[in-house]
């Protein structure tokens, strides 16, 4: 039976921890809610679900959706570089595995940015914010989509806040260190597998089923 690997975008596939926290800083000033000061402000956000987290803080979500529109259409899409190591170790999952993206961004940048880089072809849906915004319940639609068990499913990200989500939908929990969050927050979320190096995900692929 073929595993299904769910991967988050930013900080783990993309490079673009700068530029997402410039659009949403940017976001946040112009509907007057500049709840982010600093990169630890930011960071903080992703402990958990961002959208909630936000809401937590007082934003209004169409508020804070609506002023995004303009401010994503303004992204440089070159300036995103994908993490390179991480190329050649899509394409061999891919050949045995299901690969899809799950994301708090847009699905139009994901796809824009993974055409431009060319390997959009390894995956096989794409679902991001304007999908749903729980990565949770995006995680079980996969998992229905594609009719794969929780046991052969591993949700790959780079944010306590993505260990979370994915121990709510009860899969495989990976937790990647070249992302977004201190390898030090990612193991006080207690993923089940925390690696430092893309072609590990390759050992993952030969685990058995649990």
């Amino acid at each position: 039976m073929k595993k299904l690997f769910l991967f988050d975008f930013d900080g783990v596939l993309i490079d673009s921890l700068e530029i997402y926290e410039r659009a949403v800083m940017q976001c946040l000033e112009k509907i007057r809610k500049p709840i982010v000061k600093n990169r630890a402000d930011f960071m903080d956000l992703f402990d958990d679900n961002f959208y909630e987290a936000i809401v937590k803080k007082g934003i209004a979500l169409e508020e804070y959706t609506n002023a995004s529109r303009e401010i994503v259409a303004q992204i440089d899409y070159d300036q995103m570089e994908p993490f390179y190591d991480l190329i050649p170790v899509l394409y061999e999952l891919k050949e045995d595995n299901l690969l899809v993206v799950i994301s708090s961004n847009e699905s139009g940048v994901i796809n824009k940015v993974l055409s431009r880089l060319r390997f959009d072809g390894c995956f096989k849906e794409i679902l991001g914010s304007d999908f749903m915004y729980s990565k949770s319940e995006k995680i079980t639609h996969a998992m229905n989509r594609f009719h794969t068990e929780r046991d052969s499913t591993y949700y790959v990200g780079d944010t306590a806040g993505d260990v979370k989500e994915a121990k709510i939908a009860g899969v495989n929990t990976v937790a990647v260190t070249w992302g977004w969050h201190s390898r030090e927050r990612l193991e006080a979320a207690k993923p089940d597998h925390l690696i430092d190096r893309p072609e590990e995900l390759l050992i993952l692929d030969t685990l058995p089923h649990k």
